[in-house]
């Protein structure tokens, strides 16, 4: 849909419908007609069936509580409902009622829109209800995954390797952990962590907190990740990594992997993965890197050098439903050792990867991953890819790039902005808003008090006002107080308008507070 589609957030039937849904191109079902499958094509909007709001500036009403959307929605369990046309109702109040992470204004997460195509498969997928582990119940959609993990290796630089599709980037990490501690210790598969020596995982301080997640999952114990310091632009410090891995050593724990991250979650870091191999390969430790955000920047020529030294990290996990639009949830885990994924999660379940089938049984992937079911999210991604081709996504991804750099400019320009970076790393913008009332003032710890409220008091308006959603927080390491993160993704694509839409949008609403 378009940019002037719908307000980010509704919380009262607009004419009736959902959404803007045009009424005429919904009849009601005859009585003889009313099945799921009825439902379910007269309960997917398209985007010509969405009316163009009349102002995309109106406010939306009051943002729906929990209380709210429980009085809307008959969400109670039990009874089934008379017949298909309030089944068709509740679709479209669901809808009504969610966020519009399509539209331009939707710039909370580091998701936004979908790719067209992308979602063509996924609704392919969904269709076919199949599950990705075995090549005899997805022939096709096991060969799509192995190209599409082959052709991210390639950009990486890897003549081999191997790959799977995870849920999520937080699972697509806990693989790059799970294979650091078999790599080195392989027998802790049969014999469990009894009697060694703590393991140490290393970390920045604004690395995600999947990793934390993660250590304790896999037993090293939160204790034991080393949150590494970082520079004033949220950068790993390779000389603190060295003399943590130094203090580690001396406390007779053991380093095992470090987490250098391509695009943190906040300021959009790339940390220095030349520094940090060479760092790694002085101490033998495996090298995973989160590229979960900024790994897009692997599509577009001019943007790649932002992860010059991929190619020597021993895994990389890469989110192609952030930056890029694929539709949620697609990420991706890439190892440059061969074998490796299987030899560290197979349990050979010999009802499900028998090595006497008439195939080639190598193209039963399930028993590399840690789940048994596993969705099909190659394919979405394979199909994108077929449709724009290397060029149309390095296309996709500059556009992107190009916005964040438009937006730190007009936050450097504009009275009452104030970035946080001298200029952002990947497509994140941060910055305060310093109200009228404050400027020209000293600048105390009672006047960053002050600021810190800013933030929030925005953010409430525009979710009530429904005309835009940007996040906030804190950086509480960093004596950071609340600002502004304006994010940049490939779908719908970003250009000057939109930014300054976003810009002028927070600056009416700080006014009016």
């Amino acid at each position: 849909m378009n940019g002037d589609s719908c307000q980010i957030r509704h919380t009262k039937p607009a004419n009736g419908l959902a959404s803007g849904v045009n009424g005429a191109r919904h009849q009601s079902p005859s009585s003889e007609a009313g099945n799921g499958c009825d439902v379910l094509s007269r309960a997917a909007f398209r985007s010509g069936d969405v009316k163009p709001a009349e102002d995309a500036r109106r406010a939306a009403g009051d943002a729906a509580t929990e209380q709210q959307l429980a009085q809307l929605l008959p969400l109670v369990l039990g009874a089934p409902t008379s017949d298909d046309e309030q089944l068709l109702e509740l679709c479209r109040r669901a809808a009504q009622l969610s966020v519009r992470t399509g539209d331009f204004r939707f710039r909370n997460q580091l998701f936004g829109g979908t790719d067209e195509y992308g979602l063509a498969g996924a609704l392919l997928t969904e269709c076919l209800n199949t599950s990705q582990y075995t090549f005899e119940v997805a022939p096709v959609f096991t060969l799509c995954e192995a190209e599409v993990l082959r052709h991210v290796r390639r950009l990486i630089s890897w003549p081999d390797g191997d790959g799977i599709f995870a849920a999520g980037g937080s699972m697509a990490n806990q693989y790059g952990l799970a294979l650091a501690r078999y790599h080195r210790h392989p027998e802790v598969k049969t014999r469990g962590l009894f009697g060694r020596r703590p393991m140490v995982v290393f970390t920045s301080e604004d690395a995600h907190y999947s990793i934390l997640k993660a250590a304790h999952w896999h037993g090293y114990g939160c204790d034991n990740v080393v949150r590494v310091p970082t520079d004033g632009c949220g950068r790993m410090r390779p000389d603190a990594l060295e003399a943590a891995v130094a203090q580690v050593l001396a406390e007779d724990r053991e380093p095992l992997v470090v987490n250098a991250t391509c695009g943190t979650t906040v300021l959009g870091a790339y940390d220095p993965l030349p520094e940090i191999a060479d760092i790694c390969q002085r101490h033998g430790l495996w090298l995973h890197v989160d590229a979960c955000w900024g790994g897009a920047a692997l599509l577009s020529r001019r943007w790649r050098p932002l992860l010059a030294g991929l190619e020597r990290a021993d895994s990389v996990a890469w989110n192609p439903h952030k930056m890029l639009g694929a539709p949620l949830q697609c990420s991706l885990f890439v190892t440059r050792h061969a074998g490796l994924l299987h030899r560290c999660n197979a349990a050979a379940a010999t009802y499900l990867f028998q090595q006497d089938k008439f195939y080639d049984v190598s193209f039963d992937t399930g028993d590399k991953s840690v789940q048994c079911g596993r969705k099909v999210d190659a394919f979405k991604l394979w199909l994108m890819w077929k449709a724009h081709g290397d060029a149309g996504l390095e296309r996709m991804v500059d556009a992107a790039f190009a916005a964040s750099r438009y937006c730190a400019d007009q936050v450097a320009l504009r009275p009452g902005f104030r970035p946080v970076l001298a200029e952002p790393q990947c497509a994140n913008v941060c910055f305060w808003y310093v109200p009228p009332s404050l400027r020209g003032q000293e600048e105390t710890a009672a006047w960053w008090q002050h600021l810190s409220q800013v933030a929030p008091r925005v953010k409430e308006a525009m979710v009530h006002k429904g005309s835009l959603m940007v996040g906030y927080q804190p950086l509480p390491h960093k004596q950071l107080v609340n600002f502004f993160r304006l994010v940049f993704t490939c779908v719908p694509e970003p250009g000057k308008a939109e930014v300054d839409y976003a810009l002028d949008e927070i600056d009416r609403l700080a006014d009016e507070l």
